[in-house]
């Protein structure tokens, strides 16, 4: 008679020590070691099925015959259950087809406007015909290359046709001008800023359970007022300007910027030269199709007595200049988490801006007043001295000195 409580007791020390392929292993040879009824026997103390008992006593005696597994092994090629992808043929190509139902699928997929959660998804296979669960298809999901993603921004709404062209317009113009050690700038508008407690995007070290605390409305403070910070990005130099308006954004504002810039630091810095070039995009104060934009781009040259040569980003293409991803985004990052409470808070904050590869940022307060809606006159529109590149003059002009024209 077999002692099955035996054979319990060896199982319970040895189970612990042992993978799926010495389980089989260890109780095939148990019980074969009991001749006729081991096997049952065998299946009753361990709780092993008995199939899985006789199949390991199949390879006990196949292995001697045949050559053993390679090391590290658990069952020979081909053994354990088929993949998914081989029991449900077509389960790849209907999964594609659901993720993107608009190149791969159905254009009229329901699953088109909804979430594609795992869950969502197996549903719709199972409706299908597939035999699929969730925890599957994210499986599947990841074998694929996908996972959860947030939006990006990176698209520009409708491309002009000549977008790049103009960039590369751009870039060769800018590239002469640095080769000939002549000034170029990056101009823009910074984001109208709310003086105030606000509450500040981004996030700075407080202790504990202690944040900064701010007002729970956004509504302007009509005594705080609000700031307007133009930048001037000069290229060669790694170096900002900004000139905190606190009235409206308009060309004068924008052009006495350029200017505030050139008689600080800009005139210093190139006492030779005789021509400023501007990099800047196509809306706003510094949009080439405002008359006010153009007539003071005249008085700049004037006052200056550079030829002011201006390239303009196409429309929806401005945070490819410059300024924008060397200048106002370490602004930005410099105020995160910070009520800007003052306009002194904002000239200090911005002020204090560096980075490690050498970036400095001068800022000063503008209190002119600048109203919006100027009218400029045929008469002076027909003064400024423009001339117009060859290839898109509506975004590639020179404006020079009165009575230099060429």
């Amino acid at each position: 008679m077999i002692d099955e409580a035996a054979i319990a007791r060896r199982w319970d020390a040895m189970k612990g020590l042992l993978n799926e392929r010495s389980r089989r292993r260890w109780a095939a040879a148990e019980a074969v070691s009991h001749g006729r009824g081991g096997i049952a026997s065998v299946a009753r103390a361990t709780g092993i099925s008995e199939a899985t008992v006789s199949r390991g006593v199949a390879e006990l005696k196949r292995e001697r015959d045949e050559e053993p597994l390679d090391a590290g092994r658990v069952r020979r090629p081909g053994a354990g259950q088929p993949s998914i992808l081989d029991r449900e043929p077509g389960l790849s190509e209907a999964l594609d087809a659901l993720i993107d139902p608009v190149t791969r699928g159905d254009p009229e997929s329901p699953l088109r406007w909804t979430s594609k959660s795992a869950a969502k998804l197996a549903q719709a296979l199972v409706g299908m015909g597939f035999q699929v669960a969730d925890r599957t298809v994210l499986r599947l999901l990841k074998a694929k290359g996908y996972s959860l993603q947030a939006n990006k921004k990176t698209r520009e709404g409708v491309q002009h046709p000549d977008r790049d062209a103009q960039f590369q317009h751009i870039a060769e113009t800018v590239g002469a001008a640095l080769k000939a050690g002549e000034p170029v700038i990056s101009v823009d508008t910074k984001k109208r800023e709310l003086i105030g407690d606000f509450k500040a995007v981004g996030r700075e070290f407080e202790l504990t359970g202690r944040p900064v605390e701010v007002r729970g409305h956004d509504f302007k403070d009509k005594d705080l007022g609000h700031a307007i910070p133009y930048g001037v990005y000069d290229l060669a130099a790694d170096e900002g300007w900004v000139s905190v308006g606190i009235t409206s954004d308009t060309a004068t504002f924008a052009v006495n910027s350029i200017l505030s810039w050139w008689e600080s630091l800009g005139s210093r810095r190139y006492p030779n030269a005789s021509t400023l070039t501007i990099t800047a995009d196509s809306g706003g104060s510094n949009s080439p199709r405002t008359r006010l934009w153009r007539a003071e781009l005249q008085r700049l040259a004037d006052t200056t007595g550079l030829k002011i040569r201006a390239c303009h980003f196409p429309p929806g293409t401005s945070k490819w200049n410059k300024i924008e991803h060397r200048m106002f985004s370490m602004v930005s990052l410099n105020w995160r988490g910070r009520p800007l409470e003052s306009l002194e808070t904002i000239i200090e904050l911005i002020s204090s801006t560096t980075t490690s590869t050498g970036l400095k940022i001068y800022a000063q307060l503008d209190e002119g007043t600048y109203e919006k809606g100027v009218e400029v006159s045929d008469e002076r529109l027909a003064q400024v001295q423009i001339t117009r590149h060859d290839f898109h003059g509506d975004w590639n002009y020179t404006v020079s000195p009165t009575l230099i024209k060429s």
